[in-house]
């Protein structure tokens, strides 16, 4: 086991108070901080895959409201800044061939605290992760699909070429961005990883985690798409290989991936690079995860250095917040034991300025925030 323990004077311990929203979820999956009605406050929209009620909490009181009914089998949302629709992905199966993979649009009423209409857009067998980019860099975001596996895949090596695509908003056509990748695509992460060259905009790139380890999808500035491969993940034999879910973050004001390996995997690995010119340096910071499912990136103590936050979903259920000294990484317990944390997210939950933290668990089907108090 890796050890994670450090001389007390490096230790940093942030202090968090938690609070439950929810505890009926059943199969809970996906929370997502969203502004649902536009009163400046966030909220947070709680998808669980053994439920056909997509449900959102009004924040600041968790006020729960349905958004929409007849939902199965839902794995995924996307709700970007800026639109007023919400992206659903549904009818999802870890076997591509009992997967349908509807991908729908959810439109809002003049009051959104009603049902809002559903419209299906796409079908693309085991629609999986979506995500909100701007790859054109004009502000105007897109909804990024990446589907778990091929259509043709079969568990357990899952082997064929896995179609990526996105949808721009009103025409919501299914666009082409490439399908290099094989096996699992799990983790999704999108980020302007590039930055923008001069007189440029910035554009989002799309990070993935899959049997092949970590890559880099590009928009190309004259049109089209690139990829770039940028580690091989856990070495071990496929279908033990790669990664499962990643994050970006900055310590010292250099960049690091934070993922968690192999899919559904029991490791924390911290991605580092030496120079710009060199490969990135694989770090395993913790392997004690059973089922690890959620990885996030975030300054909570405003000291310019992200912290990770990672959360598991097998037995001790558990999240857990990692900090680095400068030399080390400290694993401080965030929820020990009350949630099998199916995803995480950061955001202000209660307008004070400072990034709070909410879970949703999966066998634990519950919802909770845990407030900021640092």
């Amino acid at each position: 086991m890796v050890s994670l323990v450090l001389a007390a004077a490096f230790v940093i311990n942030l202090s968090f108070q938690e609070h439950t929203i929810a505890t009926d979820l059943k199969g809970g999956y996906q929370v997502v901080p969203f502004d649902v009605n536009q009163d400046g406050k966030t909220d947070l929209i709680a998808l669980a895959s053994g439920m056909d009620e997509l449900a959102w909490f009004e924040g600041p009181q968790w006020t729960r409201h349905v958004m929409a009914k007849g939902l199965n089998r839902m794995i995924n949302l996307a709700a970007c800044a800026g639109m007023d629709e919400i992206v659903v992905a549904h009818d999802f199966n870890n076997q591509p061939k009992n997967s349908i993979g509807t991908v729908s649009v959810l439109t809002p009423p003049a009051d959104p605290r009603q049902l809002w209409s559903v419209r299906e857009i796409d079908r693309l067998s085991t629609s999986h992760r979506l995500r909100c980019a701007d790859i054109g860099g004009s502000g105007r975001k897109v909804v990024v699909n990446a589907p778990l596996a091929a259509a043709t895949a079969t568990p357990p090596d899952y082997r064929g070429h896995i179609p990526v695509v996105y949808y721009r908003p009103g025409e919501w056509k299914r666009q082409f961005i490439g399908e290099e990748l094989e096996g699992v695509l799990h983790g999704i992460h999108i980020f302007p990883w590039t930055g923008a060259r001069k007189r440029e905009p910035t554009r989002d790139e799309i990070l993935t985690a899959s049997f092949l380890g970590i890559h880099r999808y590009f928009y190309r500035h004259e049109g089209g798409w690139g990829i770039e491969k940028i580690a091989s993940g856990d070495p071990a034999a496929w279908p033990q290989s790669g990664s499962s879910d990643i994050a970006v973050g900055h310590a010292q004001r250099k960049r690091f991936i934070a993922a968690i390996e192999p899919w559904h995997g029991h490791q924390v690995v911290v991605y580092t690079r030496p120079k710009a010119d060199k490969p990135w340096v694989r770090q395993v910071i913790d392997d004690s995860l059973q089922d690890g499912h959620t990885i996030v990136t975030a300054d909570l103590n405003g000291d310019g250095t992200d912290e990770v936050i990672a959360g598991y979903r097998g037995p001790g259920r558990s999240v857990f917040i990692y900090h680095f000294n400068g030399r080390s990484w400290y694993k401080q317990p965030l929820d020990k034991g009350g949630i099998a944390a199916a995803a995480c997210a950061v955001a202000d939950l209660n307008g004070d300025t400072r990034p709070d933290i909410a879970c949703i668990g999966s066998h634990t089907t519950n919802l909770k925030w845990y407030e900021n108090k640092q």
